[in-house]
């Protein structure tokens, strides 16, 4: 089963999908994480998430190489620009090696990838035009907090911005005091990076907690799984977890059978409740 939630021009995206940070980099794990991306796109988990960043476009050929064996329009690809390529300058050569290294006509969704020095009304205008060109569907931002989204909302074309990538997860709530609030008021989703905590200890943190080993316990899930769910709940949020193996895969993909209740969603709440005054955006 695959949820989907609508973008503010009426697209379908994906509630849950796949994130391809640091795949592509280690030969020696290759064909698994080939295999893990197609195993997550027969699962249901059609949005693939890369970025020329990722290992200076590793990660790209590796989701490229992942893809070919399934038809374009079942997919939804989104990439990232770098902030000092998000200008007339160097935009339009990006967005044409990304596509090549992907083997893809159009990008579903081009985000920039944080705030750099190029002024927010030059990408907004080069992403109108890779938009009207065919090469992009759709196009948004990442790493964005409140400030900034008002401040791009109130350039020409500014509304034209789909989705803000941030961090956000169950230990990471910071989103919800403005910036989520303000997106769903305007009709842009939320893609939320990093869904299972940024590292190893901080998830550990999580999923250690007595309350959230015992909700997992009762629900016949994984404490993962219920992190996910826990994103999943929200309205207007999409998640993109790293899965590079077919075990992890799956698990991601079946949480999308779960449905927590109001109980569930309270004892979440009392265990990693959200700020009460406006914090810094987490970000990596």
């Amino acid at each position: 089963m695959e949820k989907k939630l609508k973008l503010n021009d009426g697209t379908d995206m994906p509630k849950l999908g796949q994130g391809a940070w640091y795949m592509g980099e280690n030969t020696s794990r290759h064909q698994e994480e080939i295999d893990a991306l197609r195993l997550g796109v027969q699962s249901g988990m059609t949005l693939i998430d890369t970025a020329e960043m990722y290992g200076d476009g590793l990660s790209e050929v590796l989701v490229g190489e992942a893809i070919k064996e399934f038809r374009r329009e079942d997919l939804f690809l989104v990439s990232k620009v770098y902030p000092h390529n998000a200008g007339r300058k160097n935009i339009f050569h990006s967005l044409k090696k990304s596509l090549e290294r992907l083997d893809t006509p159009y990008l579903d969704l081009y985000l920039l990838h944080w705030r750099g020095g190029v002024p927010l009304s030059e990408t907004v205008d080069c992403m109108e035009e890779l938009k009207a060109c065919g090469l992009i569907k759709n196009w948004g931002v990442s790493n964005f907090d409140t400030a900034d989204m008002k401040e791009l909302l109130s350039l020409p074309h500014g509304d034209q911005c789909r989705v803000n990538q941030v961090l956000y997860n169950l230990g990471s709530r910071g989103v919800e005091y403005d910036l989520l609030p303000y997106m769903r008021s305007k009709g842009i989703a939320l893609m939320a990076y990093c869904p299972l905590a940024h590292d190893d200890r901080t998830r550990r943190t999580i999923t250690n907690e007595p309350e959230i080993r015992s909700l997992s316990e009762r629900l016949d899930i994984t404490p993962e799984q219920l992190m996910l769910s826990f994103l999943l709940a929200q309205e207007n949020v999409c998640a993109i977890p790293k899965a590079s193996s077919p075990q992890h895969v799956r698990e991601n993909a079946d949480t999308l059978q779960i449905e927590l209740g109001e109980e569930e969603m309270r004892i979440l709440d009392s265990s990693f409740p959200a700020p009460t005054r406006k914090v810094f955006l987490d970000m990596l």
